[in-house]
């Protein structure tokens, strides 16, 4: 799959990573939070990801 430049990721588990350079391979991704109140980094989360 070929990266998307625009959208780096350290997450080798997802099937979506170009793991030989660390990019996303998707278009777009969506990112969401599993808090009430996000506050931190912590709180959101990339709802595009598939594990391998």
């Amino acid at each position: 799959m070929q990266k998307n430049s625009s959208i780096k990721c350290s997450v080798h588990q997802c099937k979506y990573n170009n793991t030989s350079e660390s990019y996303c391979t998707l278009s777009s991704i969506k990112v969401g939070t599993h808090e009430t109140n996000p506050t931190e980094v912590q709180c959101t989360d990339c709802e595009s990801f598939e594990v391998k």
